[in-house]
């Protein structure tokens, strides 16, 4: 290990010193100030004699009297189970005021997209409790599905809410109890029920957001069963590229060493792309669209496609990425970019929020790819797939008629048209609007639907198997008498 005190620019979050020796990419650095504080950097870049050095901890103090020492290796996460219930910062380190962590190993950060050879394609329901995702857009182990929304938007709320409320069906684990050859990642806990981690990773949030964060996870007991990882919006923006990173390693960890069903929340995309823009600009790099580096495509794809399952093993990761949306624009460079990797979106909408609906999700515009993966027969219940169509339909006709209504009025349209218009209204303040405390099993969330679709005339559920109306639809519902065609 050598020691330099060649320090030639300080810019911004980089550093820039001579070297007479190859450095290696991403090698970690101690950089000792005059004063005796060490602060720890990574080499973003090395060339022929020079390096440069992205400092986790800010560039303060750091002037060309300041030592260079060059460890030789990359930076790694200390893992173990132990690491449930622990809260750290966004360079890994407790600030929990708990013991030390004393790991099984150290693992290198950067980790690697899962081989798609091994890969096992998501297909077991995860439960939420939440019927605008469990009811239209179902999540499945295994995928990727961020949270599109925007500024002053409550989506922390409905992914605590979602943190809290994962669990798998107990509908479920018993088929997989029956199967003579139990499909992976159907290990259990104590008491029968699969062990559910979650990885929690918070990138330049507010103070007064990571207090709202610890409070609702010790209210509710579910630290516990989770690692909180915190970068607050006044640490370095250079410590957000590693947080995510340290979040999904730790996570990597207990799903495929542990076997846990690792649920990792990433809050705010927004500001990590934000800090890859502030390095970009620091290193002179040519700026792709709006500023952002031209490589932010490939950046995103290597934290979003460490989530998945891997054949022959137990646990898995399932990632719930969370941006806010600059000016609500779905065409922005992150969102845009994020929805091409990842397996759909929820939209939290700012009309929805202005209504009070909790949670605000916008369902016409959200998508679970990999939604009929998660549904039927054995899964859930067999007329969840046709129940989210024919709510789909029936909502997104009823949004069509509100734009007719305000030109001719509601006089104007048909008694089936005002069922529709009805429908919307109800579908959005009793199926959507379900409050952030509020908990319901899937069978709730399809009762529910059922008891919005027999509004309507048996005739008008064509999305929807006869055998399934006959068990379901509910013959007492009040309707309106629908006009005759002309």
């Amino acid at each position: 290990m050598k020691e330099y005190q060649t320090i030639t620019e300080v810019s911004g979050p980089l550093v820039f010193a001579e070297v007479d020796e190859p450095i290696g990419y991403d090698e970690i650095v101690e950089i000792e100030l005059s004063g005796g504080e060490t602060k720890r950097g990574q080499v973003l870049e090395s060339e022929d004699g020079v390096v440069s050095i992205q400092v986790f901890e800010g560039t303060d103090g750091i002037d060309r009297n300041s030592s260079v020492r060059f460890l030789g290796e990359t930076m790694k996460m200390p893992v173990t189970e132990d690491l449930l219930g622990r809260v750290l910062d966004g360079s890994g380190n407790p600030i929990d005021d708990g013991p030390d962590i004393v790991p099984e190993e150290r693992r290198d950060i950067v980790g690697a997209a899962i081989n798609p050879f091994a890969r096992e394609f998501p297909s077991e329901f995860i439960q939420t409790g939440v019927s605008g995702i469990d009811g239209m857009n179902t999540l499945v182990r295994g995928q990727k599905l961020p949270l599109f929304s925007g500024s002053g938007l409550p989506h922390n709320d409905l992914a605590l809410q979602i943190a809290r409320q994962a669990t798998v069906p107990e509908e479920k684990r018993e088929a997989a109890e029956a199967s003579d050859e139990p499909r992976a990642g159907e290990g259990e806990g104590e008491g029968g029920e699969t062990e559910f981690a979650v990885v929690f990773a918070a990138m330049g949030i507010t103070q007064e957001e990571a207090n709202e964060f610890m409070e609702d996870f010790e209210r509710t007991g579910a630290l516990e069963r989770s690692v909180v990882f915190m970068n607050l919006a006044d640490d370095p923006a250079v410590e957000r590229t590693v947080t995510p990173r340290l979040a999904l390693t730790t996570a990597e960890y207990l799903a495929f060493d542990e076997e846990y069903h690792v649920l990792v929340i990433l809050t705010d995309m927004t500001n990590y792309c934000e800090a890859l823009r502030e390095i970009g600009a620091a290193r002179e790099e040519v700026p792709g669209r709006r500023g952002y580096p031209g490589y932010m495509y490939t950046d995103l794809a290597t934290l979003y496609e460490r989530a998945g399952r891997i054949e022959g093993q137990d646990g898995s990761i399932t990632q719930i990425p969370i941006l806010t949306m600059p000016g609500d624009d779905d065409t922005h460079p992150i969102p845009d970019l994020t929805g091409y990797i990842t397996e759909g979106q929820i939209y939290v909408d700012r009309d929805m929020n202005s209504k009070g609906h909790e949670p605000p999700i916008y369902v016409p515009p959200s998508l679970s790819r990999l939604m009929d993966e998660g549904t039927g027969e054995g899964l859930t219940r067999e007329d969840h797939g046709d129940v989210s169509d024919q709510l789909y339909a029936a909502y997104a006709e009823g949004e069509d008629l509100r734009s007719l209504e305000n030109i001719v009025g509601r006089e104007a349209l048909s008694d089936l048209d005002n069922t529709y218009l009805d429908f919307a209204d109800r579908f959005e303040a009793e199926f959507v609007n379900q409050g952030f405390d509020t908990e319901r099993s899937i069978e709730e969330t399809l009762e529910v639907g059922w008891e919005l679709l027999s509004m309507f005339p048996k005739e008008e559920l064509n999305r929807v198997d006869e055998e399934l109306i006959e068990e379901y639809y509910h013959e007492d519902a009040e309707r309106e008498p629908v006009e005759a065609d002309d």
